[in-house]
């Protein structure tokens, strides 16, 4: 009995063992990964809710999207493949601007105009966030994609898994999760310091 023990135990590190080895033996084939960065096109819909808004004042919904597509290699190996990250598309941007203008001001007339106008400025600031962060975007995905290890698998139907495995792990990368946080921290104070800086002179005039 003991002996018998003794043998699957040698089988279990044995095979343990070379699992280890060929999970290693995919290190060497890490690539620098090469990172490339879209801005989606984007559109703007103007409406006017039949619930009352503030006079005074528009709004606009604006669309963040990201995505990342991620191009992996794979290299056969003994006992199995590895699978390597090799560049990372990403397409990240507003895709569509929402503005709301209150009811009472009719289209194409002076105080309608002057509320698009203002809205418009905060799409403006909206678009700066993206363009203003391309730099420090491209450094958070390259750092994260970087990260990724390969991944050793035995045989071609889990390189599916894999691959989602390393597409995970380069969206939940800190770095990453930081640098939304700051697109979106940016949103708020570009926003707010348009009202701020508002004297709403435009549509004043137009309210005489």
């Amino acid at each position: 009995m003991f002996k018998n023990i003794c043998f699957l135990c040698v089988l279990f590190f044995t095979f343990g063992f070379v699992n280890i080895a060929n999970a290693d033996e995919c290190t060497v084939y890490k690539i620098k990964p090469k990172i490339i960065i879209n801005t989606p096109d984007w559109t703007k819909k103007v409406v006017q809710p039949k619930k009352p808004m503030d006079v005074l004042h528009g709004n606009v919904v604006a669309t963040l999207g990201d995505n990342f597509d991620i191009n992996t290699t794979i290299i056969p190996v003994q006992n199995g493949f590895c699978v390597a990250l090799k560049s990372v598309n990403t397409t990240i941007g507003y895709s569509d601007f929402l503005v709301k203008i209150d009811i009472r001001h009719n289209p194409k007339t002076c105080s309608y105009n002057a509320i698009l106008n203002h809205e418009n400025m905060h799409i403006d600031a909206y678009l700066s966030v993206i363009e203003d962060n391309k730099t420090e975007l491209h450094n958070a995905i390259y750092s994260a994609a970087d990260s990724v290890m390969p991944i050793f698998v035995k045989n071609k139907y889990d390189i599916d898994a894999a691959v989602e495995k390393i597409n995970d792990e380069l969206q939940s990368h800190p770095d990453i999760v930081l640098m939304m946080q700051k697109i979106h921290a940016d949103e708020e104070i570009r926003n707010k310091l348009i009202d701020q800086n508002e004297d709403y002179s435009e549509l004043k005039s137009c309210l005489k």
